[in-house]
């Protein structure tokens, strides 16, 4: 089981975000992501599923928000950055991150975008990827090799990618001010 200083550390940075763009005031946010994280610590052991707990946060971070709005008796309904559902769906940062990929592998040279395309795409070994290009094993070790350091180099300079310690996307954004990025 996890504790809250493992949790603290690997949601801090993405439930500071997801509440700061709801809650405008600075002070509002940082005394809902301490309530979040207070709730998290009293609560954790009614954790049944930690495969859930990312879930379970932002359902915790959600609440915390709905009963700051409450407490402001502000109006009846509640603002429309706010879903009005039980359930909150995490941004899906992976399919951003994959629309990047594919865009960021369509620039490299032929032979290295071929290869990885067979190898990370198609899930290809690089023994079947020898036999259908008709080249040495070797020549497709060092092409992936080679193709793999091109990309990551391509996908570092234009995209911003963070992870928590399970390989988990926590933040994705392009950065648009290289010309290469789309």
């Amino acid at each position: 089981m996890l504790s809250v200083n493992e949790i603290w550390e690997d949601y801090y940075p993405q439930i500071k975000k997801f509440v700061s763009n709801r809650i405008q005031n600075e002070a509002d946010a940082d005394d809902i992501v301490q309530q979040v994280f207070m709730k998290i610590n009293n609560h954790l052991d009614q954790l049944s599923d930690e495969k859930k707990l990312s879930s379970w946060i932002y359902q915790i971070a959600r609440n915390c928000m709905v009963d700051h709005y409450r407490k402001q008796k502000w109006a009846d309904e509640l603002p429309p950055e706010l879903p009005a559902t039980d359930q909150y769906e995490e941004p899906d940062l992976a399919q951003e991150v994959i629309a990047c990929f594919e865009s960021t592998i369509q620039q490299l040279p032929e032979k290295y975008k071929e290869a990885l395309k067979l190898s990370l795409v198609e899930g290809l070994t690089q023994r079947e990827i020898s036999e259908r290009l008709n080249i040495s094993y070797s020549g497709v070790k060092s092409r992936v090799q080679r193709g793999r350091e091109m990309l990551k180099e391509l996908l570092t300079s234009c995209c911003h990618i963070e992870s928590d310690r399970y390989g988990n996307i926590i933040d994705f954004h392009v950065n648009w001010r290289f010309p290469d990025c789309s």
